[in-house]
C-alpha cells in the first residue's frame, strides 16, 4: 500500500530526494493558492463545522452573520466544505457579496460547497491554514471541533505573537464555547497568558456587535478600504 506524501515527511527523515521532491510539491500547492487567490480581495475567514444541516441554529446564526459582514464588502472565505463553512458562503452569496474557499482533499472527498464563487483544493493542511489566514483582516470561529479549534489557536497564536496584524477575533456562541473560555480564563489566571492576549477576542450572540467590532477593529482602524483588489497581469495568464 503506497503511503501518502505528507505521512512519509511526517515520521521522521528521509532521503535527501524525497525531502527536496515534498518540498516541491508543497511550494507548487502555495504557487497554486497564491494565484487563485490573489484577486479575491480584502477577506474575513470563517472556521467551523462541517456537521451541521441547514435547519440548525448554528448554520443559520453562521449565514446571517456571513451576510452582514458580506454587505461591508468584505469577501467570505472558508474551508469551502459542507455544514457551516457552506452556510458561512451561502450568506455571502445572498447577500451580494463574493464567496470563496480552500477545500482540503481528504480520503472521504471532502467537496466544495455550491455557494463558492471561486475555490483552490490543496492537500497540506498548513498550507490552507496560510492561505485562510492570509488574506483576511478578521476571523469568525463558529462552533466546530478539532479542526475549528486548530485554526482559532492558530490565528490566536499569529496574533499574540505579532507575527501578523492585530486583526479582531469573533466567537459565536456563548454557551457552546463555554468550557473552553473558562480554560482560557484559567490561563490567564496561572499567568500563561497575558490579559492583554484577549484584547482581540470578542465573544458574542449578536451580529450586530460583530459587525460593529469588525467596523472599528479592522476597518477604521487599518483604513482599510473594502471591495479594492490588484488587477491581473495577462501576460501571467491571470483571472479574477
Amino acid at each position: 500500500m503506497e503511503i501518502k506524501s505528507e505521512i512519509k515527511f511526517l515520521r521522521g527523515p528521509q532521503s535527501r530526494w524525497e525531502e527536496f521532491r515534498f518540498t516541491v510539491k508543497v511550494l507548487l500547492e502555495f504557487v497554486k493558492g497564491f494565484r487563485a487567490l490573489h484577486f479575491v480581495g480584502p477577506c474575513v475567514t470563517f472556521f467551523g463545522s462541517a456537521r451541521f444541516h441547514e435547519d440548525h441554529e448554528y448554520y443559520i446564526l453562521t449565514r446571517n452573520a456571513a451576510a452582514a459582514i458580506a454587505r461591508l464588502g468584505f469577501t467570505i472565505m472558508t474551508g469551502g466544505g459542507g455544514g457551516l463553512m457552506e452556510a458561512a458562503n451561502r450568506g455571502a452569496r445572498e447577500a451580494g457579496g463574493r464567496s470563496v474557499g480552500c477545500n482540503i482533499v481528504l480520503p472521504m472527498e471532502q467537496k466544495p460547497n455550491r455557494y463558492l464563487d471561486k475555490w483552490v483544493n490543496i492537500r497540506y493542511f498548513f498550507v490552507r491554514k496560510t492561505l485562510l489566514i492570509k488574506y483576511s483582516f478578521a476571523f469568525i470561529v463558529v462552533p466546530g471541533g478539532f479542526g475549528t479549534l486548530d485554526e482559532f489557536f492558530e490565528a490566536l497564536t499569529l496574533t499574540q505573537t505579532r507575527k501578523i496584524q492585530q486583526f479582531p477575533i469573533i466567537i459565536f456562541d456563548k454557551v457552546f464555547h463555554r468550557e473552553l473560555l473558562e480554560h482560557i480564563e484559567w490561563m490567564k489566571r496561572k499567568q500563561t497568558i497575558s490579559p492583554e492576549d484577549l484584547d482581540l477576542i470578542l465573544v458574542t450572540n449578536s451580529i450586530d456587535e460583530a459587525v460593529q467590532f469588525i467596523k472599528e477593529r479592522s476597518i477604521a482602524k487599518y483604513g482599510l478600504v473594502t471591495g479594492k483588489k490588484p488587477s491581473p497581469l495577462r501576460w501571467l495568464f491571470e483571472k479574477e
